[in-house]
């Protein structure tokens, strides 16, 4: 694809003309106040170039994308052992349900759902404290990104740790069964900090690199790992929409309720989208419709 900067201008200019642009997410004050008229995608290349249109220097938390990072510490503390602590199915339930952990006596069906990602969490901890682990996260996400300017937004997580009396729920109920080697606070600590991560689409992009592979791209995460969290971004990355966003961009991808998507187009870029307004699944509705038509528009979907 030659002129991916005309690619990424017109898709610009098309988000910048719809009027329905979803709802920002309310249940976590910050998010709540941020302006829904803003959008901003980048698409980061092995070469080293990364083209950018909209609000694409601009910071929001990126939330459950980070759960795409604390999976790869995982898999590389615990390797397939890892596989004992959560499943990899999808979910077909709302990104905070506790049904199937009910069924299923406390084994979340995957990393991405909440219950799955405080699992992960807890495994990639490691018996470490919450401080010792976050900062090898950053220190991860920052040499993904080659940016060192990527922080925690402290207000953020003092919100999502005075709004998570659904995401404490879950963690004690697979306490209950088990599942969970760390007391349940210093668990939800570290998680609610991990999703305040603020990134911007140019350091996300460039953080999805690592996922995407690609000539001269270091290798922060193993060929391994990167096909088995680009299969669960494809299969889990949008809980119950994960199916329609496979049909209709076929890259693998995780969003974040903060308005943030993370793609990885195999050997070829990382990709960035955000605008924060979203859809009745909880996922960015102008990224959703703006990664649509660059998948069309560059036939990189990975089925043809």
């Amino acid at each position: 694809m030659s002129d991916l900067q005309g690619v990424l201008d017109r898709i610009g200019l098309t988000m910048a003309e719809r009027t329905d642009r979803g709802r920002v997410a309310s249940y976590i004050p910050p998010l709540a106040r941020v302006d829904p008229m803003q959008f901003g995608m980048a698409v980061a290349l092995p070469d080293g170039r990364t083209l950018t249109t909209g609000n694409a220097a601009t910071g929001f938390s990126i939330q459950s994308i980070s759960k795409v990072f604390t999976l790869s510490l995982a898999l590389g503390r615990l390797g397939e052992g890892f596989w004992s602590h959560v499943g990899r199915e999808p979910s077909g339930q709302a990104f905070n349900s506790i049904l199937q952990l009910e069924h299923e006596a406390g084994l979340p069906r995957n990393p991405f759902i909440n219950a799955g990602a405080i699992a992960t969490t807890d495994a990639a901890m490691a018996n470490h404290e919450p401080k010792v682990f976050l900062a090898e996260l950053l220190s991860f996400v920052r040499a993904a990104a080659e940016d060192e300017d990527i922080h925690i937004d402290q207000a953020v997580a003092d919100s999502e740790k005075a709004t998570g009396d659904l995401n404490r729920a879950l963690a004690f109920f697979m306490a209950s069964h088990d599942r969970l080697s760390n007391p349940v606070e210093k668990v939800l600590g570290t998680y609610f900090h991990q999703c305040a991560i603020h990134m911007n689409c140019r350091q996300l992009a460039r953080a999805a690199l690592a996922f995407a592979g690609g000539p001269g791209v270091p290798n922060l995460v193993s060929e391994a790992r990167r096909k088995r969290i680009n299969s669960l971004m494809m299969l889990c990355g949008h809980y119950d929409a994960s199916g329609d966003f496979a049909f209709r961009v076929g890259l693998p991808g995780k969003s974040g309720v903060g308005g943030g998507i993370l793609v990885a187009a195999p050997g070829r870029a990382g990709i960035a989208v955000w605008s924060p307004g979203l859809n009745a699944q909880g996922n960015s509705k102008l990224g959703t419709e703006a990664l649509d038509m660059f998948a069309t528009l560059t036939g990189w979907s990975v089925f043809g």
